[in-house]
Protein backbone atom coordinates (compact mmCIF):
# COMPACT_ATOMS: atom_id res chain seq x y z
CA UNK A 1 0.00 0.00 0.00
CA UNK A 2 2.95 2.66 0.87
CA UNK A 3 4.49 2.20 -2.59
CA UNK A 4 1.55 2.47 -4.75
CA UNK A 5 0.38 4.97 -3.03
CA UNK A 6 3.37 7.62 -3.41
CA UNK A 7 1.62 8.86 -6.89
CA UNK A 8 -1.66 8.95 -8.89
CA UNK A 9 -2.18 8.75 -12.41
CA UNK A 10 -3.26 12.34 -12.67
CA UNK A 11 0.13 13.91 -11.51
CA UNK A 12 2.42 11.05 -13.07
CA UNK A 13 1.04 12.77 -16.39
CA UNK A 14 1.23 15.97 -15.11
CA UNK A 15 5.21 15.41 -13.93
CA UNK A 16 6.38 12.40 -15.51
CA UNK A 17 9.62 13.23 -14.18
CA UNK A 18 9.17 12.01 -11.09
CA UNK A 19 8.07 8.69 -12.45
CA UNK A 20 11.74 8.67 -12.91
CA UNK A 21 12.29 8.59 -9.14
CA UNK A 22 9.45 5.98 -8.28
CA UNK A 23 10.76 3.78 -10.57
CA UNK A 24 14.39 3.95 -8.86
CA UNK A 25 12.50 3.25 -5.47
CA UNK A 26 10.41 0.15 -7.31
CA UNK A 27 13.40 -1.37 -8.68
CA UNK A 28 15.76 -1.11 -5.42
CA UNK A 29 13.23 -1.93 -2.85
CA UNK A 30 12.71 -4.87 -5.36
CA UNK A 31 16.42 -5.59 -5.67
CA UNK A 32 17.28 -5.55 -1.03
CA UNK A 33 13.54 -7.51 -0.57
CA UNK A 34 14.71 -10.28 -3.07
CA UNK A 35 18.55 -9.63 -1.91
CA UNK A 36 17.09 -10.78 1.67
CA UNK A 37 14.37 -13.10 1.19
CA UNK A 38 14.75 -14.87 -1.88
CA UNK A 39 18.61 -14.38 -2.15
CA UNK A 40 19.44 -17.88 -4.60
CA UNK A 41 16.49 -17.09 -7.12
CA UNK A 42 16.64 -12.69 -6.79
CA UNK A 43 17.73 -12.35 -10.10
CA UNK A 44 13.75 -13.02 -11.02
CA UNK A 45 12.21 -11.99 -7.88
CA UNK A 46 13.59 -8.63 -8.06
CA UNK A 47 12.13 -8.26 -11.37
CA UNK A 48 8.68 -9.28 -10.00
CA UNK A 49 8.96 -7.23 -7.01
CA UNK A 50 9.64 -4.16 -8.90
CA UNK A 51 6.77 -5.17 -11.16
CA UNK A 52 3.85 -5.72 -8.55
CA UNK A 53 4.50 -2.45 -7.07
CA UNK A 54 4.19 -0.65 -10.08
CA UNK A 55 1.01 -2.99 -11.18
CA UNK A 56 -1.42 -0.32 -9.42
CA UNK A 57 -0.29 2.64 -10.98
CA UNK A 58 -0.15 0.96 -14.13
CA UNK A 59 -3.47 -0.09 -14.14
CA UNK A 60 -4.99 2.88 -12.85
CA UNK A 61 -3.31 4.89 -15.34
CA UNK A 62 -4.91 2.60 -18.29
CA UNK A 63 -8.19 2.57 -16.68
CA UNK A 64 -7.91 6.75 -16.92
CA UNK A 65 -6.83 6.57 -20.54
CA UNK A 66 -10.09 3.87 -21.42
CA UNK A 67 -12.36 6.86 -19.97
CA UNK A 68 -10.43 9.14 -22.19
CA UNK A 69 -11.30 6.87 -25.22
CA UNK A 70 -15.23 7.17 -23.96
CA UNK A 71 -15.13 10.74 -24.22
CA UNK A 72 -15.43 10.42 -27.97
CA UNK A 73 -12.97 13.02 -29.05
CA UNK A 74 -10.87 12.84 -32.36
CA UNK A 75 -8.50 9.97 -32.44
CA UNK A 76 -5.42 12.83 -32.78
CA UNK A 77 -6.20 14.60 -29.71
CA UNK A 78 -6.29 10.83 -27.91
CA UNK A 79 -3.04 10.01 -29.34
CA UNK A 80 -1.83 12.78 -28.07
CA UNK A 81 -3.18 11.99 -24.79
CA UNK A 82 -1.97 8.71 -24.39
CA UNK A 83 1.54 10.33 -25.58
CA UNK A 84 0.87 11.70 -21.67
CA UNK A 85 0.87 8.55 -19.74
CA UNK A 86 3.38 6.46 -22.49
CA UNK A 87 5.87 9.37 -21.61
CA UNK A 88 4.96 8.53 -17.76
CA UNK A 89 5.74 4.89 -18.49
CA UNK A 90 8.98 5.62 -19.95
CA UNK A 91 10.16 7.63 -17.31
CA UNK A 92 9.34 4.73 -15.00
CA UNK A 93 11.03 1.98 -17.13
CA UNK A 94 14.31 4.67 -17.09
CA UNK A 95 13.99 4.75 -13.39
CA UNK A 96 13.85 1.34 -13.18
CA UNK A 97 17.01 0.43 -15.69
CA UNK A 98 19.08 3.42 -14.10
CA UNK A 99 18.84 1.74 -10.62
CA UNK A 100 19.24 -1.83 -12.28
CA UNK A 101 22.80 -0.19 -13.45
CA UNK A 102 23.39 1.68 -10.18
CA UNK A 103 23.12 -1.08 -7.83
CA UNK A 104 24.63 -3.41 -10.50
CA UNK A 105 27.70 -1.09 -10.68
CA UNK A 106 28.08 -0.65 -6.96
CA UNK A 107 27.47 -3.80 -5.61
CA UNK A 108 29.99 -6.77 -5.19
CA UNK A 109 31.31 -8.66 -7.86
CA UNK A 110 30.14 -11.86 -6.17
CA UNK A 111 26.54 -10.44 -5.40
CA UNK A 112 25.84 -8.54 -8.79
CA UNK A 113 26.61 -12.31 -10.31
CA UNK A 114 23.97 -13.62 -8.08
CA UNK A 115 21.68 -10.64 -8.54
CA UNK A 116 21.47 -10.76 -11.95
CA UNK A 117 22.77 -14.44 -13.14
CA UNK A 118 19.65 -14.98 -15.53
CA UNK A 119 19.97 -11.29 -17.19
CA UNK A 120 23.97 -12.49 -17.78
CA UNK A 121 22.40 -15.48 -19.85
CA UNK A 122 20.24 -13.03 -22.11
CA UNK A 123 22.67 -10.88 -22.63
CA UNK A 124 24.70 -13.56 -23.56
CA UNK A 125 22.53 -15.33 -26.21
CA UNK A 126 21.73 -11.78 -27.70
CA UNK A 127 23.77 -11.92 -31.38
CA UNK A 128 23.09 -8.39 -33.07
CA UNK A 129 24.09 -10.47 -36.03
CA UNK A 130 23.91 -7.02 -38.45
CA UNK A 131 27.17 -7.05 -41.19
CA UNK A 132 26.25 -3.74 -42.12
CA UNK A 133 25.41 -5.65 -45.40
CA UNK A 134 22.33 -5.86 -47.59
CA UNK A 135 22.61 -9.37 -48.48
CA UNK A 136 22.85 -10.39 -44.88
CA UNK A 137 20.71 -7.41 -43.31
CA UNK A 138 17.46 -8.62 -44.75
CA UNK A 139 17.45 -11.65 -43.05
CA UNK A 140 18.67 -10.45 -39.77
CA UNK A 141 15.74 -8.05 -39.60
CA UNK A 142 13.14 -10.43 -40.64
CA UNK A 143 14.39 -12.99 -37.61
CA UNK A 144 15.01 -9.45 -35.36
CA UNK A 145 11.36 -8.10 -36.25
CA UNK A 146 9.06 -11.25 -36.03
CA UNK A 147 10.85 -11.80 -32.64
CA UNK A 148 9.93 -8.33 -31.56
CA UNK A 149 6.66 -9.10 -32.62
CA UNK A 150 6.22 -12.39 -30.73
CA UNK A 151 7.53 -9.70 -27.33
CA UNK A 152 4.97 -7.53 -28.52
CA UNK A 153 1.96 -9.81 -28.86
CA UNK A 154 3.11 -11.23 -25.31
CA UNK A 155 2.54 -7.76 -24.21
CA UNK A 156 -0.72 -7.56 -25.42
CA UNK A 157 -2.35 -10.74 -23.92
CA UNK A 158 -0.23 -10.01 -20.76
CA UNK A 159 -2.15 -6.32 -20.64
CA UNK A 160 -5.60 -8.06 -21.72
CA UNK A 161 -5.88 -10.85 -19.58
CA UNK A 162 -3.97 -9.53 -16.32
CA UNK A 163 -4.88 -5.41 -17.17
CA UNK A 164 -1.43 -4.34 -16.54
CA UNK A 165 0.86 -7.74 -16.87
CA UNK A 166 3.03 -6.04 -19.29
CA UNK A 167 4.68 -4.31 -16.75
CA UNK A 168 6.90 -7.48 -15.85
CA UNK A 169 7.99 -8.06 -19.52
CA UNK A 170 8.87 -4.13 -19.16
CA UNK A 171 10.72 -4.58 -15.78
CA UNK A 172 12.52 -8.01 -16.95
CA UNK A 173 14.56 -5.53 -20.27
CA UNK A 174 14.92 -2.34 -17.99
CA UNK A 175 16.81 -5.46 -15.89
CA UNK A 176 18.65 -6.71 -18.76
CA UNK A 177 19.60 -3.19 -19.78
CA UNK A 178 20.44 -1.98 -16.39
CA UNK A 179 23.07 -5.40 -16.48
CA UNK A 180 24.51 -4.46 -19.68
CA UNK A 181 25.32 -0.80 -18.82
CA UNK A 182 26.11 -1.29 -15.57
CA UNK A 183 28.31 -4.01 -16.80
CA UNK A 184 30.02 -1.83 -18.87
CA UNK A 185 30.44 1.05 -16.71
CA UNK A 186 31.63 -1.62 -14.23
CA UNK A 187 34.35 -3.07 -16.40
CA UNK A 188 35.83 0.39 -17.65
CA UNK A 189 36.37 1.63 -13.76
CA UNK A 190 38.17 -1.97 -12.82
CA UNK A 191 40.51 -1.41 -16.47
CA UNK A 192 41.20 2.59 -14.73
CA UNK A 193 41.87 1.23 -11.22
CA UNK A 194 44.15 -1.32 -12.63
CA UNK A 195 45.92 1.26 -14.78
CA UNK A 196 46.90 3.70 -11.57
CA UNK A 197 47.73 0.41 -9.45
CA UNK A 198 44.52 0.45 -7.27
CA UNK A 199 44.42 -3.04 -7.37
CA UNK A 200 42.01 -3.91 -4.53
CA UNK A 201 39.54 -1.50 -6.56
CA UNK A 202 40.19 -3.36 -9.67
CA UNK A 203 39.41 -6.58 -7.84
CA UNK A 204 36.18 -5.16 -6.40
CA UNK A 205 34.77 -3.47 -10.04
CA UNK A 206 36.17 -7.17 -12.12
CA UNK A 207 33.80 -9.14 -13.79
CA UNK A 208 33.01 -11.25 -16.80
CA UNK A 209 32.48 -8.66 -19.47
CA UNK A 210 29.52 -9.53 -21.24
CA UNK A 211 28.06 -5.69 -21.80
CA UNK A 212 26.15 -4.61 -24.17
CA UNK A 213 26.21 -0.92 -24.16
CA UNK A 214 25.01 -1.17 -27.94
CA UNK A 215 21.75 -2.96 -26.93
CA UNK A 216 20.77 0.41 -25.50
CA UNK A 217 20.07 2.45 -29.26
CA UNK A 218 17.32 0.20 -30.57
CA UNK A 219 16.64 -1.36 -26.71
CA UNK A 220 14.27 2.13 -25.79
CA UNK A 221 12.45 2.49 -29.24
CA UNK A 222 11.75 -1.30 -28.39
CA UNK A 223 10.05 -0.56 -24.77
CA UNK A 224 8.23 2.32 -26.33
CA UNK A 225 6.52 -0.03 -28.72
CA UNK A 226 6.03 -2.44 -25.88
CA UNK A 227 4.71 0.19 -23.71
CA UNK A 228 2.18 1.01 -26.48
CA UNK A 229 0.91 -2.22 -27.53
CA UNK A 230 0.36 -2.90 -23.98
CA UNK A 231 -1.50 0.43 -23.04
CA UNK A 232 -3.53 -1.12 -25.93
CA UNK A 233 -4.33 -4.67 -24.72
CA UNK A 234 -5.18 -2.69 -21.42
CA UNK A 235 -7.66 -0.65 -22.35
CA UNK A 236 -9.08 -3.44 -24.34
CA UNK A 237 -9.50 -5.35 -21.40
CA UNK A 238 -11.12 -2.33 -19.05
CA UNK A 239 -13.75 -1.89 -21.89
CA UNK A 240 -14.83 -5.90 -21.80
CA UNK A 241 -14.71 -5.87 -18.14
CA UNK A 242 -17.26 -2.84 -18.19
CA UNK A 243 -19.39 -5.23 -20.80
CA UNK A 244 -19.54 -2.54 -23.42
CA UNK A 245 -19.61 -5.14 -26.04
CA UNK A 246 -21.36 -3.78 -29.69
CA UNK A 247 -21.69 -0.58 -28.26
CA UNK A 248 -20.53 3.09 -30.14
CA UNK A 249 -18.40 3.37 -27.51
CA UNK A 250 -16.56 -0.26 -27.61
CA UNK A 251 -16.26 0.07 -31.44
CA UNK A 252 -14.50 3.80 -30.32
CA UNK A 253 -12.63 1.84 -28.12
CA UNK A 254 -11.21 -1.01 -30.56
CA UNK A 255 -10.31 1.56 -33.19
CA UNK A 256 -8.20 3.59 -30.84
CA UNK A 257 -6.34 0.14 -29.97
CA UNK A 258 -6.46 -0.32 -33.52
CA UNK A 259 -4.14 2.83 -34.11
CA UNK A 260 -2.00 2.20 -30.79
CA UNK A 261 -1.06 -1.36 -32.20
CA UNK A 262 -0.28 0.19 -35.46
CA UNK A 263 1.87 2.88 -34.04
CA UNK A 264 3.63 0.13 -32.08
CA UNK A 265 4.63 -1.81 -34.86
CA UNK A 266 5.92 1.41 -36.53
CA UNK A 267 8.05 1.87 -33.83
CA UNK A 268 9.33 -1.87 -33.98
CA UNK A 269 9.97 -1.52 -37.39
CA UNK A 270 12.20 1.33 -36.70
CA UNK A 271 13.87 -0.43 -33.85
CA UNK A 272 14.93 -3.45 -35.90
CA UNK A 273 16.37 -0.95 -38.64
CA UNK A 274 18.42 0.62 -36.15
CA UNK A 275 19.68 -2.61 -34.89
CA UNK A 276 20.64 -4.43 -38.25
CA UNK A 277 21.84 -1.09 -39.88
CA UNK A 278 22.52 1.50 -37.36
CA UNK A 279 24.39 -0.11 -34.34
CA UNK A 280 26.87 -2.21 -36.38
CA UNK A 281 28.09 1.09 -37.62
CA UNK A 282 28.59 3.11 -34.61
CA UNK A 283 30.11 -0.31 -32.65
Amino acid sequence: MVLESLINPVNAEKRPVQMLILGFVYATVGIFLALWVFKTESSLIMVFLASMAAIPLIFNTINMEEEKDLEGMEESWLLKEHGKALEAFIYLFIGMTVAFSFWYVLLSADTVSLLFQAQAGTIKTINPGATGFAVNGFADFTRIFLNNVRVLIFCILFSFLYGSGAIFILAWNGSVIGAAIGNFIRSGISEAAAYVGWSKVSHYFSNITYGLFMYAIHGIPEILAYFVAGLAGGIISIAVIRHDFGSQKFEHVLLDSADLLLLSLIILFIAGVLEVWVTPLIF
